[in-house]
């Protein structure tokens, strides 16, 4: 927990970090951050949206926001890793190497009944951003970090 305050600080702090939260009523429930990275790419971290409100339409209507402050800043690139920490792809918890390209080419969700949460490249998949790479065994061995893109 005190790790995760002291991201969620570093948005108020940072002044290469920007957050734009998501309101029902007078509630916060949910947010997105970006940090610039240069002055022609960000990196779109974290996105969050309380599980309640999950599939209500916030979680799009963040990324379309930022993705419209991205424009308006001349942005060209959205780039994001999202980690498969958890079994929501075929490449998790198996070895990406030697090839670890042709792995990530053949990239598809699981769809076990057992895993009630899917994996979020498919929702950053909707919304237009290509996979782009991964990170092989970032959070330990088969649980890699998937990377996305999308030009502004």
């Amino acid at each position: 927990m005190p790790s995760a305050r002291e991201e969620v600080a570093s948005f108020i702090t940072d002044p290469d970090r920007m957050a734009i939260a998501a309101l029902d009523g007078m509630d916060v429930v949910g947010w997105i951050g970006r940090i610039c990275h240069s002055r022609t790419a960000w990196e779109l971290h974290p996105l969050a949206i309380h599980p309640s409100h999950q599939g209500r339409g916030f979680g799009t209507g963040l990324v379309t926001l930022l993705e419209d402050e991205a424009r308006r800043a001349g942005v060209c690139t959205i780039w994001l890793g999202t980690d498969d920490d958890f079994g929501g792809t075929n490449l998790f918890d198996i070895d990406l190497y030697p090839d670890v390209l042709e792995r990530l080419r053949r990239l598809a969700p699981v769809g076990r009944a057992s895993l009630s949460v899917r994996h979020p490249y498919t929702f950053y998949r909707r919304l237009g951003y290509t996979v782009v790479g991964v990170l092989p065994d970032i959070d330990g061995f088969g649980r890699h970090d998937i990377l996305m893109a999308k030009r502004i």
